[in-house]
């Protein structure tokens, strides 16, 4: 974080990054289903509202920005599994954050 001339603390393109990587309205609900393994017809399930090609765009983008590996195992039918990676894994802090914020949010908004 930088501080701008007037010495307030300014957000850098780090924070402009993380969003970059996790923004949209699809990602950080894709990654929530991702703590566990998921096959891609579970997540589609799990994702009311979601088309079949915005999920499958928004996992190849999770998958070449390293969040996401998608496993692809030979057998007919072909059988395809979704995961965190490492770097994936280390996001969950931050969803964990994202929901403690989201139920004070939510405490506060309905007093």
């Amino acid at each position: 974080m930088h501080l701008d001339s007037k010495n307030h603390a300014r957000l850098t393109c780090e924070v402009e990054s993380t969003i970059k990587v996790i923004g949209g309205r699809w990602k950080v609900l894709i990654i929530r289903e991702l703590m566990t393994v998921k096959r891609f017809g579970e997540l589609l399930r799990a994702l009311p509202g979601i088309t079949q090609k915005m999920l499958t765009q928004q996992l190849r983008e999770l998958e070449d920005d390293g969040i996401v590996r998608r496993q692809v195992y030979p057998q007919i039918p072909p059988k395809v599994e979704y995961e965190l990676t490492p770097l994936g894994e280390t996001l969950k802090p931050l969803l964990y954050a994202m929901h403690e914020w989201g139920v004070k949010y939510l405490q506060q908004k309905n007093q």
